[in-house]
């Protein structure tokens, strides 16, 4: 039955297209270099990256996104703003980062505290990324949820990460 499911994710989505293959694979090389290798092994070895929706996340849905995971199925979905929207390979290594704790079963919540905890091993610092969008997306995400991860500096009101 979950061969079946599988299948059917696959088929009723496309996979990706080389150019798009090639940013992928670059940013799995970054998340290894610094030092994600067990994410970075998921990501390269298991998953089954897509482009377009399956049937599935048409059926569930979801809000704006620049990927969504298929647990326990290792399927992710990359929307056209991963490829577009990230500034460079360490964030759409970034989105990958937030992408593989989902691999590993995380909830929405565990997988953005995770990314953002770890931003700076990636190399994704606020002194180059403070004015992206996809920093600015995600730093308002992980305020809203974990208020207190920001309750530092002489403000009190700094990241604390």
């Amino acid at each position: 039955m979950l061969a079946i499911w599988y299948t059917s994710l696959l088929m009723s989505s496309e996979g990706l297209q080389p150019q798009q293959r090639a940013k992928v694979q670059t940013a799995i090389a970054l998340l290894e270099q610094q030092g994600f290798s067990r994410e970075a092994f998921v990501l390269k070895r298991l998953v089954s990256f897509r482009s377009t929706d399956s049937w599935w996340n048409r059926y569930v849905g979801h809000r704006d996104a620049y990927a969504a995971t298929n647990f326990p199925f290792e399927v992710i979905t990359l929307y056209p703003e991963f490829f577009e929207v990230p500034v460079d390979d360490t964030e759409r290594a970034a989105v990958l980062l937030h992408e593989a704790r989902h691999l590993f079963g995380e909830g929405e919540e565990a997988a953005l505290q995770s990314a953002w905890r770890s931003k700076r091993q990636l190399g994704w610092t606020v002194e180059k990324y403070k004015q992206t969008r996809v920093w600015d997306a995600t730093e308002k995400l992980t305020r809203a949820q974990f208020p207190y991860m920001f309750q530092c500096g002489l403000d009190g009101h700094s990241d604390c990460f």
